[in-house]
């Protein structure tokens, strides 16, 4: 009887599991039947083919530190914004529901939103023209469509930040002040609080929220093809380019690529993984 109490947990998620593992292991698994098996016999040809294409290797670098600098500064942002709201957030619904507030807005329309607001055309561009700060809009600095993907940053900063916080301050309402009250009483410093404290008992819950945050920038479309740019773009937008190619025979090297996106993820996020056991010296559950 303890025994079966003990696994009801597990029994309640088994239904989600199935249903989420038959179709991602299964779409992976067709997609990896389809690209090394294009015309009924075992070849790799699409694979070399595009491993030797200067723009799916620079695409796989862009998206990379795209990925990496909008987790790196949401991740970062959403700690310390958590950090300076955990004692007013306590009870505080308005502040709550503020916080939640960018949840619910698209990534689409928050991608509308930096355009009409840091286009060369957008907000400031035009208020700056007004206050003669600029001569016309157009020589606005070029923040969108170029080289560092400035635009996509600020879309994914200003999304994934309140994530970060709501899942940090989360964590924070449960036995971290307590810990920290002890550590005070023996004489620990902010600094070793947090260090030794505060960010241990966060580590879980940070290092979670940040490979959903990268796993899903690094697999992203929409952003990426509104105010990326077309060489390189982002690897999601070169993976519908060709997948909608009126060309078929770009239909295996669209699956080819989005394979190597998930291999490619799922390095990443081992390595990621792997250094936050390092820097925190938390070891998550997947270890």
């Amino acid at each position: 009887m303890v025994v079966m109490s003990s696994w009801r947990p597990y029994l309640a998620l088994l239904p989600a599991v199935l249903l989420l593992g038959v179709l991602f292991a299964g779409g992976l698994s067709f997609a990896i039947v389809e690209s090394v098996y294009p015309n009924g016999q075992f070849s790799l040809e699409h694979y070399r083919g595009l491993l030797m294409e200067p723009e799916l290797r620079e695409s796989i670098v862009y998206t990379l530190l795209l990925s990496s600098a909008a987790t790196a500064v949401s991740t970062c942002l959403g700690l310390l914004a958590a950090l300076a709201l955990r004692r007013y957030a306590r009870g505080n619904r308005l502040l709550n529901t503020l916080v939640q507030v960018p949840l619910a807005v698209p990534h689409l329309a928050m991608a509308v939103l930096v355009l009409d607001v840091l286009g060369q055309s957008g907000l400031i561009a035009r208020v700056l023209h007004l206050a003669g700060l600029v001569g016309q809009p157009a020589e606005f600095p070029e923040l969108l469509h170029d080289r560092y993907g400035i635009g996509i940053l600020v879309t994914y900063i200003l999304k994934e930040t309140p994530f970060i916080a709501l899942v940090a301050l989360a964590a924070l309402r449960r036995s971290v002040t307590d810990f920290e009250a002890v550590a005070a009483t023996l004489g620990a410093s902010a600094w070793q609080r947090f260090r030794h404290v505060t960010l241990p008992l966060l580590a879980p819950s940070l290092v979670s929220a940040a490979l959903m945050v990268f796993a899903f920038v690094f697999g992203s479309f929409e952003v990426g093809f509104l105010l990326g740019r077309t060489y390189p773009p982002m690897l999601g937008v070169l993976v519908q380019r060709r997948y909608m190619s009126t060309e078929l025979a770009d239909r295996p090297d669209a699956i080819a690529a989005g394979v190597l996106m998930s291999i490619v993820s799922a390095v990443f996020v081992f390595a990621y993984l792997r250094l936050s056991v390092r820097l925190v010296g938390e070891r998550p559950a997947l270890f």
